[in-house]
């Protein structure tokens, strides 16, 4: 890989990666560079705005799903023919597992030889930002923090932070984003509003471009990002794919759209037809549905809309119980239980596959990476399988199975979850299929002897 790239980092969680991450690439788009974006760590939501802005599926890397190879050739793959690959850090620079490094936007710089630009937040600081640069590019001597950029500065301060920091610490600064409400992105239980629900959003995206072309040195970091050595990429091993397009319905609305757009594109590489459907909107399932992928999301937020749809409700649970090949992550996963509070404690009759009642907790369940591993055989494979995963929801439920035992990384902390027959998968951990590429190929393969059904049957 010769791409150019860069990866936007900042000390803290809130610092304006992805505004700026945003800006830059609108900015992008506007001079035809023609860039492609990603997002470390197991993030949905910023690569629904960098898709908005590139139009372009973004990508995540994570390397405690793809361990370094996968994900140096996702990064590859990915970047064939674009201009410039613009990866968004997660959390902290250096947050990773537990107390560690690994799996932080740090170790995924290392791990792709990317330059690092640190997004700062200037309000509050005058001298102690040059205090925070210091620190964070000399807390490991390989840091890779070649540049920065300030946020929420004004303009008058800007020229002397810019002087005091280079002087101070020797990183260049590459201009700054000063204070904009009018382009605030708003946010909530889990993170950021998805962009299909930000009002004005193009607006708020254009004008953020405008400031970055006036107040962001971007040929600079175009000059960076050109800068990155080259990367070299072992091929993704995969398994056979099967035959006949199986037809494969995903759940694709504002209540469903968690899902890692290079585990889309792997089940199609498999052999999988992906058609999308709204369980909000649409009346049933598409024509020909021989598995059925119902990812996170929101439902909790239109656990009205969803409970009135009722045919839909109705043919989920008649199809899930007779044996339609199914993974349900987490928001898909509550669409199956018997009922589903919304943000108000009104309980919603769902599908009805599994008794169990979901509601608000208050608080983050069971949040972060997980190894699982299944107590019993079924679609993602037989028992003792191991799939890297993670959980993240605030809602939860009486009934939430225990066909796998989740542990967390470094940690003793563990708990029995999910439900894994010969044709479901369902529980509240998400996976990465490009990181469970056998349970991928089974799901497929189960999705085409539903169609062997089928097909003999009619």
């Amino acid at each position: 890989m010769s791409a150019p790239r860069l990866l936007l980092c900042a000390p803290a969680s809130g610092g304006g990666k992805t505004t700026l991450t945003c800006a830059l690439l609108q900015a992008l788009v506007n001079r035809g560079v023609n860039p492609v974006a990603f997002k470390c760590g197991p993030d949905y939501i910023d690569p629904m705005f960098h898709s908005e802005i590139i139009g372009a599926k973004s990508r995540n890397l994570d390397l405690f799903f793809l361990g370094a190879d996968t994900t140096r050739y996702l990064l590859e793959e990915n970047s064939r023919d674009s201009g410039l690959a613009l990866i968004e850090g997660v959390m902290g620079y250096y947050d990773g597992i537990g107390l560690s490094a690994e799996a932080s936007a740090w170790d995924l710089a290392r791990a792709t030889r990317t330059p690092a630009v640190l997004v700062l937040d200037g309000r509050g600081r005058a001298l102690t930002a040059a205090a925070v640069v210091r620190g964070m590019k000399d807390f490991r001597p390989d840091s890779g923090i070649a540049g920065v950029v300030l946020n929420r500065v004004s303009p008058m301060l800007y020229p002397r932070l810019r002087e005091a920091i280079e002087r101070e610490t020797g990183v260049k600064v590459y201009g700054f984003l000063p204070n904009r409400p009018d382009c605030a992105l708003e946010s909530r239980h889990l993170g950021l509003v998805t962009a299909a629900e930000v009002a004005g959003l193009r607006e708020k995206l254009s004008a953020l471009a405008v400031q970055a072309e006036e107040t962001v040195d971007i040929d600079g970091l175009l000059a960076l990002a050109a800068s990155a050595p080259e990367l070299a990429a072992k091929p993704m091993a995969l398994p056979e794919p099967v035959e006949g397009r199986p037809r494969i319905a995903v759940a694709r609305d504002k209540a469903f759209c968690f899902y890692y757009a290079d585990g889309l594109a792997l089940l199609e590489r498999l052999g999988a037809e992906l058609v999308e459907f709204s369980p909000l909107a649409d009346g049933g399932l598409p024509e020909g549905t021989c598995g059925l992928y119902l990812g996170g999301g929101y439902p909790e937020l239109y656990a009205e809309a969803l409970a009135d749809n009722r045919p839909m409700r109705e043919e989920v649970r008649a199809a899930v119980l007779g044996g339609l090949p199914t993974v349900a992550e987490c928001g898909g996963f509550l669409y199956l239980n018997q009922t589903l509070a919304d943000g108000e404690g009104r309980e919603w009759p769902m599908a009805g596959v599994f008794p169990g009642r979901a509601a608000n907790t208050g608080r983050l369940g069971r949040f972060g990476y997980i190894t699982l591993t299944a107590r019993t055989g079924g679609l993602l494979g037989p028992a003792g399988t191991k799939i890297p995963a993670h959980e993240f929801h605030y809602w939860d439920t009486d009934a939430p199975g225990s066909a796998f035992r989740a542990e967390k990384p470094q940690s003793t902390r563990g708990w029995d979850c999910a439900y894994h027959t010969p044709t479901l998968y369902a529980g509240f951990p998400h996976f990465h299929f490009c990181a469970a590429r056998s349970a991928a190929q089974r799901f497929v393969a189960a999705a085409r002897r539903c169609q062997n059904n089928q097909e003999a049957l009619s």
